[in-house]
């Protein structure tokens, strides 16, 4: 039996994690192919890639519950499976029904091998450090990805990109198959003061954390792109900080890493809308391209850096791992609601409403995560609460 904390299991829930969350690395290609290749209108690409998002959260909050009694190793290689069939299937029709459906079903494979996945990390004996190393390997996938994919697609044509996403959910698929981790490594301690009926208090406000984190990060930087040209600045130098951006994602899980013992999940969750807030204020008032690119380059760097610290809270707070499986319902939620909340407010006021938008959200998210200590006082044991959160 493979134990969370071997190197075998550490790299097949890495694997696991890269391919059910693709869809934040290959999101612009993805609206972008469906466009170009298929012949869609914007609405009805951003409305295919929001029914793979919506079908994401709905399996993630149907299975995240029932987590700690679930099959866990045949649900995460089944939803692989399935994801791997409706993306093979996509790259073989055009018509925009079957496409639609093809979406939605292949977003809830991914919806459950995902929730199993993330809730197996929050089982494991240090969540915060292996949610970081998945997190790195996104970076890596990312990096390779946009070297290799497009080169792909403009030789054999945009529905290679799904072939890829196919071939990624079938090596998923193995690797689960064969040696998804089953082992619990979480102590007796920690275990026996866990009342299994019910998610913490605490949980649920670093969750709504997190989620509302995740919506100013998508209504952000699915604008990023677009502001810098509005803004006269060029579409390759745009470009380029968006290719900063691949490389500058690679820092903040390492840096999470190490400074885990340093920082306070707390700390960093208050700092974090904060820092999203001026951000985003910058990015849309920005006069210069340098101030554009300085603030552009770092603003996923934020999130990325603060849903470890979240993450690891949250695996402590509710060891079961059912809270941690919810993951995926928070991460796309916000990714789901964020760029049609983002495209309403640029319509209607302009890019400066995006930045004033993410300021009241990062209000709530201050008000969320100031609330953890308070419930968690009551939830956590003194053993515990010696490790800073």
């Amino acid at each position: 039996m493979t134990k969370v904390d071997s190197f075998r299991g550490r790299t097949v829930l890495m694997f696991s994690h890269v391919a059910g969350m693709v869809d934040m690395v290959a999101l612009p290609l993805w609206v972008g192919v469906l466009v170009q290749h298929y012949k869609f209108d914007p609405q009805q690409a951003g409305g295919l890639v929001t029914l793979f998002l919506i079908a994401i959260v709905l399996a993630s909050i149907t299975l995240a519950p029932r987590f700690d009694r679930l099959p866990r190793r045949w649900m995460a290689t089944m939803g692989y499976a399935i994801t791997a069939v409706a993306f093979f299937a996509a790259s073989k029709s055009v018509a925009f029904p079957v496409l639609a459906l093809l979406h939605f079903v292949g977003g809830l494979g991914v919806g459950c091998g995902l929730s199993i996945t993330h809730g197996v990390i929050g089982r494991s004996s240090n969540p915060h450090r292996l949610f970081a190393m998945a997190q790195f390997a996104l970076g890596v996938f990312a990096v390779l990805f946009f070297g290799g994919v497009p080169k792909l697609m403009a030789t054999n044509g945009g529905q290679t990109l799904f072939l890829v996403f196919a071939v990624l959910m079938v090596i998923a698929v193995i690797a689960t198959g064969l040696s998804f981790p089953v082992g619990e490594t979480r102590s007796t301690e920690m275990q026996a003061h866990h009342d299994a009926s019910k998610i913490p208090s605490a949980a649920w406000f670093a969750i709504a954390g997190v989620l509302l984190l995740a919506l100013n990060q998508a209504m952000m930087f699915s604008f990023v792109e677009r502001i810098g040209v509005d803004h006269q600045f060029g579409q390759e130098r745009v470009n380029m900080v968006l290719v900063a951006v691949g490389f500058i994602n690679l820092l903040p899980a390492v840096m999470a890493v190490g400074m885990q013992r340093m920082l306070s999940a707390k700390t960093v969750g208050l700092v974090a809308p904060i820092l999203q807030a001026a951000l985003a204020m910058t990015i849309t008032q920005a006069e210069t391209f340098e101030v554009y690119a300085a603030a552009a380059s770092v603003y996923v760097f934020v999130m990325i850096f603060t849903h470890v610290f979240l993450f690891g809270l949250i695996a402590k707070l509710d060891p079961s791992g059912r809270a941690a499986a919810s993951t995926p319902a928070m991460n796309m939620t916000g990714s789901a609601i964020g760029p049609f909340l983002g495209g309403t407010l640029v319509v209607g006021f302009g890019y400066t409403a995006i930045g004033y938008a993410i300021v009241v959200i990062g209000l709530i998210v201050l008000f969320c995560v100031s609330r953890i200590k308070v419930a968690a006082d009551s939830t956590v044991d003194p053993m515990r609460r010696a490790v800073p959160i």
